[in-house]
């Protein structure tokens, strides 16, 4: 069974789940039969970019994919909003006031750092149960909480007549809809986003995401070596802490290792070039996070 991410470059009109689907279904096609898959951080289907899809083993790391800060690039129409805060939706509210460049640089710096946002209507958050989209599309009024996010950075790319295509880079459970519309609004008039593209997520970058047609080509015999991308490649951006054949045995059994003298935090423990554990590392003693069952090539 395959152990590793799939780095797709998710088209406009597929959904995340679905995508998922497509990565199952080419596997199963060129022989690997049934495959636990998970993708590392929903994207809308109207957007577009980086998705990783776990595979096997490395599904035990959708939930810090999911913590990842993600970059992303988007352009911002002004003179309308929409229920949905994107092109998909009816508009609510529409403004005269076009801001010129000068005006969207000035805004900017009061999006960028620690925030408060309130998410979009029209979103998977969950209101006494049910998904706050699902209460939307019944009519029913829906009351969100703002919350706290972090945008890292904030950049104009380009402008065009009644447009602006910004690139951010932004913390978890940012939502680019909202920040759209939050700028437009402290320009004096209302927006929604037209075009959205995940550049990043996490540590994975959009040259290593392959198209929805090399995908396919898995399915239809081509090797898979060829998109796999290792479960370490998911760990790039935290340090490795390597292990001894005795250590390795320790962590592999979920005992403590004591005695070490790494500064604290979470590593990734390697016997070799093989993960074998994800651990925290506190006051000279490594714990087991999540353990990898991957084969040991030195065995």
């Amino acid at each position: 069974m395959p152990d590793g991410w799939i780095i797709l470059d998710k088209p406009v009109g597929l959904g995340s789940t679905q995508a998922v689907g497509a990565v199952k279904r080419n596997l199963r096609e060129a022989g690997y039969g049934k495959v636990k898959a998970g993708h590392g951080g929903t994207l809308d289907p109207l957007a577009s970019g980086v998705l990783p899809i776990a595979l096997g083993e490395a599904t035990k790391l959708c939930g810090r994919m999911l913590d990842a800060s993600k970059a992303y690039a988007f352009t911002v129409r002004f003179g309308a909003e929409t229920d949905t805060l994107d092109l998909e939706g009816k508009v609510i509210a529409e403004s005269p006031v076009r801001p010129v460049l000068a005006s969207i640089e000035a805004v900017l710096p009061r999006f960028t750092g620690p925030i408060q946002q309130v998410p979009p209507l029209y979103s998977a958050l969950k209101v006494d149960g049910e998904r706050s989209y699902d209460l939307a599309r019944k009519g029913e009024v829906v009351e969100l909480k703002s919350r706290a996010v972090t945008v890292h950075s904030l950049a104009i790319q380009s402008a065009a007549d009644n447009a602006v295509t910004l690139i951010a880079h932004v913390s978890k459970g940012t939502y680019i809809r909202s920040l759209a519309r939050d700028i437009a609004r402290a320009l004096g008039t209302v927006g929604h986003v037209t075009m959205l593209r995940r550049l990043r997520a996490g540590p994975f970058a959009e040259n290593q995401a392959i198209s929805l047609d090399k995908l396919n080509e898995v399915g239809k015999g081509a090797a898979l070596e060829n998109v796999l991308l290792p479960l370490e490649a998911g760990l790039v951006d935290i340090p490795a802490l390597n292990l001894g054949p005795e250590q390795a045995s320790m962590v592999r059994q979920g005992r403590v290792l004591t005695g070490l003298t790494q500064d604290d935090g979470l590593y990734w423990a390697r016997k070799g070039s093989v993960p074998v554990a994800l651990v925290d590392l506190s006051g000279g003693n490594a714990a087991v996070v999540r353990g990898f069952n991957l084969p040991d090539v030195a065995e």
